[in-house]
């Protein structure tokens, strides 16, 4: 009976010794890898496939894809309930996940305070301030009196998708899957990417702007961890479809909740927290190597 199937991820062909390294590695836990297909390159990606034949814990996994990282290649470890047909959703975080920056940081940078922000925001990925809320509230604050037409010049001259995001939605979309951006950043930045990449639905916080100025404040309730949770929820009630029919990619801590229980959750370049319960973590391939997981 196979547990979970290991899929290696990488731009060049997946290294002779590297296999050997993961079986030889696998075996002193007792693990068996059996080759399932013949290696595969998508025009992107190589990558290949084995079954193991028990559950690989944690700190198994984690070995691995450091073996794995010192030859450029990433791993997925597949949940034995997971069907690649049956994907109805890709929901995705926005800020270092979708794009390449932090929208926050970096309006805060034509403000002169992208160090008091950043450092707030980096604490709040990893994970050591729980309350999202209110780290975000207390970011907003230090923003007061921005003018708007920052925001517009981090979107002209900052913000650019991230690897592999255009193939990834655009192939989406081909496939009827439901596109979800949900995100805790803002909806100036989550509404222009919806309709640049013709996202199905978008889900972010709202800054309140008065004379075309920052006030420092949030309008409604701020989009959390569990907020992205519960958006996803909602989009798989209305698809008629469970959460293990969905793909969730993230990078940050307060996207947990959101990937946890989905039909894969990939950390993309993350902090380590979301990486060890990640099912695959992208460090060396971009976000359209997804593709290869929903074939």
């Amino acid at each position: 009976m196979s547990f979970q199937t290991l899929i290696a991820i990488s731009r060049e062909p997946i290294a002779q010794k590297l296999i050997f390294e993961l079986k030889e590695k696998a075996l002193i836990f007792a693990i068996n890898l059996h080759t399932e297909d013949s290696p595969i390159f998508n025009g992107s990606y190589h990558s290949e496939r084995w079954s193991c034949n028990q559950q690989l814990d944690s700190q198994q996994r984690e070995l691995l894809r450091s073996i794995a990282s010192q030859f450029n290649t990433d791993l997925c470890f597949l949940k034995p309930e997971y069907s690649s047909h049956s994907i109805r959703i890709l929901a995705m975080d926005m800020d270092s996940t979708l794009i390449n920056i932090e929208c926050i940081d970096e309006i805060a940078d034509f403000a002169g305070k992208k160090g008091a922000v950043a450092q707030i925001t980096e604490a709040t990925m990893r994970g050591e301030i729980k309350d999202f809320k209110e780290s975000l509230r207390r970011r907003v604050a230090l923003l007061e009196g921005v003018s708007v037409d920052c925001l517009e010049a981090v979107y002209r001259e900052r913000l650019r998708p991230n690897l592999g995001a255009t193939e990834l939605l655009a192939s989406a979309h081909e496939r009827a899957v439901h596109t979800l951006l949900v995100s805790g950043g803002f909806t100036f930045f989550t509404e222009k990417l919806g309709q640049q990449f013709g996202i199905k639905q978008t889900q972010a916080n709202t800054l309140e702007i008065i004379d075309g100025k920052l006030t420092g404040l949030v309008l409604g309730e701020i989009v959390d961890g569990l907020a992205k949770a519960a958006y996803l929820d909602e989009a798989c009630n209305a698809l008629g479809c469970t959460k293990i029919n969905s793909i969730t990619m993230g990078d940050g801590a307060n996207d947990l909740i959101m990937m946890n229980g989905s039909g894969i959750s990939i950390a993309y370049r993350s902090k380590p927290v979301v990486k060890e319960k990640a099912d695959a973590a992208f460090d060396h391939v971009g976000l359209d190597a997804a593709l290869l997981l929903m074939t």
